[in-house]
């Protein structure tokens, strides 16, 4: 849990991360260098956008939450980072103008769970109008289904966040788990969110057709790479044979790597 509080350690464990796998995944589909413009949707902190800020490209990075905009400042500038942009804002709400200029690659990392149902469709279509023609959207998600696809981990009490699968309760039991526990209702309020927003490949798949975007790779993983850092586990990858199964893959899927492109 304490990463969940010390948001330095997150912030530093989120650029191993991004160093370690984000750089060479993107890179393979498309390049970057000091005229890249990179986008993070639901940035937090910035971490993942550090290292691609050390390798000179400029980057910008949009949150709701004001706490995270600031520390994601602080967190540069006491790295020497100054080719980096920071917002607060509801990414929703937000318009690009006629002076805008587009970016070459965005990432949208653990953000799409988070957004409501109904809401997906304007989310999607909004960021394209931030990407450039030849862009390229970077998109990572934990499926539902999978043992802590509800986020439960963000519980205050260990009860509710060491336990798998309780996320897949009905929502009124798992609720009423929630409260049992004791968790906040601001805390509860989240993760039913979570609940209703049920993420998997299908549902991701059929909202990139449905909004114009063609998938250009997909990766599903068995241990999600964030957790050599976390757990200290070696990554894996989901077995070929597995990734092509519908729904059984979202149980064993840790996390969800997609590259998409403008049709």
């Amino acid at each position: 849990m304490n990463r969940y509080i010390d948001r330095e350690q997150y912030f530093t464990e989120l650029c191993t991360t991004s160093k370690s796998y984000y750089l060479d995944y993107i890179g393979r589909f498309k390049k970057f260098d000091g005229n890249s413009r990179i986008l993070e949707i639901g940035c937090g902190e910035g971490g993942n956008l550090l290292p691609f800020a050390e390798t000179g490209c400029r980057v910008c990075g949009v949150d709701i939450s004001e706490s995270k905009i600031s520390n994601a400042k602080l967190f540069f500038e006491k790295r020497g980072i100054t080719n980096a942009n920071f917002f607060c804002g509801d990414f929703l709400k937000t318009q690009s103008d006629s002076d805008f200029e587009a970016f070459d690659i965005i990432l949208i990392h653990d953000v799409i769970e988070h957004i409501e149902p109904g809401d997906k469709p304007d989310f999607f279509s909004n960021v394209k109008k931030f990407l450039k023609s030849d862009g390229i959207v970077f998109w990572g998600f934990p499926a539902w289904q999978m043992p802590f696809g509800g986020h439960q981990q963000i519980c205050k009490t260990k009860v509710c966040s060491k336990i798998p699968f309780v996320h897949l309760l009905p929502k009124n039991i798992y609720g009423a788990y929630l409260r049992l526990f004791g968790e906040e209702p601001s805390r509860i309020a989240e993760l039913i969110s979570i609940k209703r927003s049920r993420m998997t490949v299908e549902s991701f798949e059929r909202l990139c057709a449905k909004t114009g975007y063609r998938v250009l790779d997909r990766t599903l993983w068995l241990i999600n790479p964030h957790y050599k850092v976390k757990f200290h586990l070696h990554p894996i990858k989901l077995c070929s044979l597995l990734c092509r199964v519908p729904h059984l893959r979202n149980f064993l899927s840790t996390s969800c790597f997609y590259i998409t492109a403008l049709n």
